[in-house]
């Protein structure tokens, strides 16, 4: 165990609330089936009662993850916070929407309209050249003002249609070729299994597990 986990570790033991930096209820239902088990309350910034425009001018998925976690935690002393920056990365679109996948097209444009204009610009495209990821990264902050993050990647295509009920975003037309399907068309339990929130909210669990934090 490293010094910064081993005083880590003491300064937060008896801490018992985390609050994740978002307000989007579909990333907040993924965050508590995920981390269900943890023995603290896990509360999106609406239930912590902070409000805040944060400017994310970040220029990777971790500044942006990481900005958002430390404006929340200065509203929030005592409570160990987290946030995600997430998005779409599709290779022959040169990686966009990548980090402005939340505002590409506009933040209030349906997801529904972002989609099919992706497919559209992608109509000429076939098989692998299709290729796209969804990348997470989480960032954890805090009190003391120590940070640290975890990334999750999934590796895709972008499908021909839109496809399935589940999930939110762009996962109706993010085609899985391993699993034969999109991640809107898994049961949720199966998506946070293999999701890029997933795996970065797992890789980011089993870390802070590993070393008695929660």
């Amino acid at each position: 165990m490293t010094l910064f986990w081993m005083h880590l570790r003491k300064d937060i033991k008896k801490m018992t609330k985390i609050i994740f930096a978002t307000g989007n209820a579909g990333k907040m239902r993924e965050i508590r089936d995920i981390m269900a088990d943890l023995d603290v309350e896990l509360l999106s910034m609406k239930e912590a009662g902070i409000k805040l425009d944060i400017v994310e001018d970040g220029k990777t998925f971790e500044e942006n993850a990481l900005i958002k976690a430390r404006a929340v935690s200065k509203e929030a002393p005592g409570a160990i916070v987290m946030a995600d920056d997430s998005g779409l990365e599709v290779d022959y679109l040169h990686k966009k929407p990548g980090i402005y996948s939340a505002r590409y097209m506009g933040e209030d444009t349906p997801y529904t309209v972002k989609n099919n204009h992706i497919i559209e610009l992608l109509k000429d495209v076939e098989g692998e050249d299709r290729s796209a990821r969804f990348v997470c990264v989480i960032a954890c902050v805090f009190p003391d003002g120590r940070s640290f993050t975890c990334r999750g990647v999934v590796e895709g295509q972008i499908g021909y249609s839109e496809k399935g009920e589940n999930g939110f975003g762009y996962d109706p037309i993010f085609y899985v070729p391993e699993l034969g399907c999109t991640t809107a068309e898994l049961p949720p339990e199966e998506k946070n299994k293999i999701s890029h929130r997933g795996r970065a909210l797992t890789a980011m669990y089993d870390k802070m597990k590993e070393y008695g934090i929660v």
